[in-house]
């Protein structure tokens, strides 16, 4: 494990294994999916020791804090050491199969659907 003053962004998070390959970092970085200490950031952003890093991965934000600078991708456990994790626990299980979706390629909904979802969301007019 080489460790050097500051890494690119992408680098590092596809190293700690939050992308399973640097180009999806990469990708995750160009859609505005990655902030370091708050503001957007591009995949070849350096980044150094204690900077805030919150991803969205799979629809869950994540929110690392980088301990050790490493470039090449390591194990679990080693990458495990090199940041502190202070995401927020996932939603239970039973709440995300609670909220009613729509089938997938059903199409748009019907008007009356339409009222009905407004009225669920209490966002309707009437």
């Amino acid at each position: 494990m080489s460790e050097t003053q500051s890494v690119r962004l992408d680098s590092w998070i596809w190293a700690v294994r939050m992308f399973k390959t640097r180009s999806d970092a990469a990708a995750a970085c160009r859609a505005g999916h990655v902030r370091v200490n708050g503001t957007p950031a591009k995949a070849g952003q350096r980044i150094g020791p204690d900077d805030e890093i919150r991803l969205r991965v799979d629809g869950l934000e994540k929110i690392v804090v980088v301990t050790r600078l490493i470039a090449k991708r390591v194990g679990a456990g080693a990458a495990a050491e090199c940041m502190i994790d202070r995401s927020p626990p996932p939603p239970p299980k039973e709440l995300a199969a609670s909220q009613p979706r729509r089938d997938r390629g059903a199409g748009r909904p019907t008007k009356r659907e339409r009222r009905d979802l407004d009225k669920l969301r209490g966002t309707g007019l009437a």
